[in-house]
C-alpha cells in the first residue's frame, strides 16, 4: 500500500468545475482555473461534452437529464457556491480537430462554427437551468479555444444579460 503526503481533507470545496473528459486541454486548464480563478479545490464532473452532455443540443434529451440529475444530486449534496462551465472548441480560426469530439458526434453535420454557435446555446440553457433551480450558486462560463498555433485562451462565454 502506498500512502500520500497529502491528507484527506473532509471539508467540501463548494466549486464545482463541469468539463469535458478530453484529455489534450487538462493541463492548461488546470492551470487556468489555478492562476486565472485562483481555483485549487473544486468537485469535478468531467464527463464527454462537458457542460454540452448537459444539454440536450436538439438530440440527446435522456442522457441531457441524466446529466442534469448528476449535477444537481452534487449541488445539492455538497452545498455548491460556484459553478464553472467549461466547454472546448478550436478558436474561431484555429483547428477544427480541436472541436469537441462529443459535439461532432451529437450533430455529425454542422460545422465547426455551427458546433460553436450550438455551445452557445447550450451555455445560456444551462444557465437558465442551473438558475431556476440554484439561485444562490455563481456560475463562471468559459471555453478553451485552441489557436492555429496550439495555444490555448480561455474566454468568457457569459451572455450579457446573465447574472
Amino acid at each position: 500500500m502506498t500512502h500520500h503526503s497529502i491528507k484527506w481533507d473532509p471539508a467540501r470545496p463548494h466549486v464545482l468545475v463541469i468539463a469535458c473528459s478530453d484529455g489534450r486541454c487538462q493541463e492548461q486548464t488546470d492551470e487556468f482555473l489555478s492562476l486565472q480563478l485562483n481555483i485549487e479545490q473544486y468537485d469535478r464532473l468531467y464527463v464527454p461534452g462537458g457542460p454540452g452532455a448537459l444539454c440536450p443540443s436538439g438530440v440527446e434529451y435522456l442522457r441531457a437529464d441524466y446529466y442534469r440529475r448528476e449535477c444537481n444530486f452534487l449541488l445539492d449534496a455538497h452545498d455548491i457556491e460556484q459553478v464553472v462551465l467549461l466547454f472546448h472548441s478550436g478558436a474561431a480560426d484555429g483547428p477544427d480537430e480541436a472541436m469537441c469530439a462529443d459535439y461532432r458526434r451529437k450533430l455529425p453535420y454542422r460545422t465547426t462554427a455551427e458546433l460553436r454557435a450550438q455551445q452557445e446555446m447550450d451555455a445560456r440553457e444551462l444557465i437558465q437551468h442551473v438558475s431556476a433551480f440554484h439561485g444562490k450558486v455563481r456560475i463562471h462560463l468559459y471555453r478553451a479555444e485552441v489557436g492555429l498555433d496550439g495555444a490555448v485562451a480561455f474566454t468568457n462565454m457569459r451572455p450579457s444579460n446573465s447574472r
